[in-house]
């Protein structure tokens, strides 16, 4: 196990924020993690200061140079386990690219997945997040996870009522002293995670992008490359590509109001955008929020607002993590002098 000095972050986080690792790790096996705690040196590091454990760097801002240890899982592999009358259940290793391994599933017939599309990132990253998009989330496909306890190197397993999934949540993104009887933020390396894709497969469409396309074409029951290639193309059409300009994707997660609350909202805002949920609450459109507050297209520094999406924070050319945040703080302000309802960012602030 050779742990690399002064490491450049910029190629490993999606905004292109320039940032360098003192220590880094590449976790290509559950072993490597093993030979890590063995080494003298690194179990004395991290004992003091938990290690960072860095997937895509997708949902990442990084605010200066990192001092604790960075773990960059790289673990690969994909695989079907079993295939039955009533789904099949396939596993991928943390490191592989998420869109990569959703395209894969389809193209050996296993569809499920096609919803959540082009969300960058990796496998590992996805069940911290608890990923979704036009009307999937993860946790809808999930079946269970492995995993390194980081504090005793012991590997275990969670099923997904052991995850505590919540819209853009999970016992990941938690610390014990939260509350939680099995809070893991900081603690587990993430290896492995399996889906079950069940059958008989039926498109998930109640998304109004994807009405609008299939009145467009024609296609009323489309299949899953289908919609795949809908959502693909959906996405690319209203949020930049990370390899040109930095982004974190979406910024923000869309709040949720009580009926009462919406109410209020519309009778001020009628057109605001706004889905009914299950749970009777309603969930508000972030980026309409923020657009209607004027942030569409402006910034702060090298930091600004995608003048295609308000959701989406982009990197105009050397942004700072700082000056990222400051724009975050600004557009929050903003938010809730005109509508009252406090706005949560999703990336993780390093």
């Amino acid at each position: 196990m050779i742990v690399e000095k002064q490491v450049p972050l910029q190629p490993h986080n999606t905004f292109g924020i320039v940032a360098r690792a003192l220590h880094l790790a590449r976790i290509r096996t559950e072993a490597d993690i093993a030979a890590l705690r063995a080494d003298p040196q690194w179990s004395e590091l991290t004992a003091s200061t938990p290690p960072f454990v860095l997937g895509g760097g997708s949902n990442l801002v990084i605010t200066g140079d990192v001092r604790p240890l960075v773990l960059k899982v790289e673990i690969m592999g994909r695989r079907l386990i079993e295939a039955t009358d009533k789904g099949w259940l396939v596993e991928a290793g943390a490191g592989e690219n998420w869109h990569t391994f959703v395209q894969w599933t389809l193209e050996q017939g296993w569809p499920g997945l096609e919803n959540m599309a082009l969300i960058p990132g990796t496998v590992g990253a996805a069940p911290v997040q608890n990923i979704g998009a036009y009307g999937v989330e993860l946790q809808d496909r999930f079946h269970s996870l492995d995993a390194v306890d980081l504090h005793t190197g012991e590997p275990f397993t969670l099923k997904a009522a052991q995850c505590g999934f919540g819209y853009r949540d999970s016992v990941f993104k938690h610390a014990p002293a939260d509350g939680r009887s099995l809070g893991l933020a900081g603690r587990a390396l993430i290896t492995r995670v399996r889906f079950w894709l069940p059958k008989p497969w039926k498109p998930v469409l109640g998304y109004a992008d994807l009405e609008r396309r299939m009145a467009e074409t024609g296609q009323h029951a489309p299949d899953a490359r289908t919609l795949f290639d809908w959502v693909v193309d959906i996405r690319r059409a209203k949020l930049p590509d990370p390899a040109v300009i930095g982004n974190a994707g979406s910024f923000f997660k869309n709040p949720t109001v009580t009926p009462e609350q919406c109410a209020d909202i519309i009778a001020r805002e009628p057109r605001v955008v706004h889905y009914p949920m299950p749970d009777g609450t309603v969930k508000l459109a972030a980026g309409w929020l923020i657009d209607a507050c004027g942030w569409k297209g402006r910034g702060v520094g090298n930091a600004g607002v995608y003048e295609k999406q308000a959701l989406v924070l982009v990197n105009r050319g050397g942004a700072t993590g700082g000056e990222v945040m400051t724009l975050a703080g600004a557009i929050q302000t903003s938010v809730y002098e005109r509508f009252g309802i406090r706005l949560e960012p999703e990336p993780v602030v390093i």
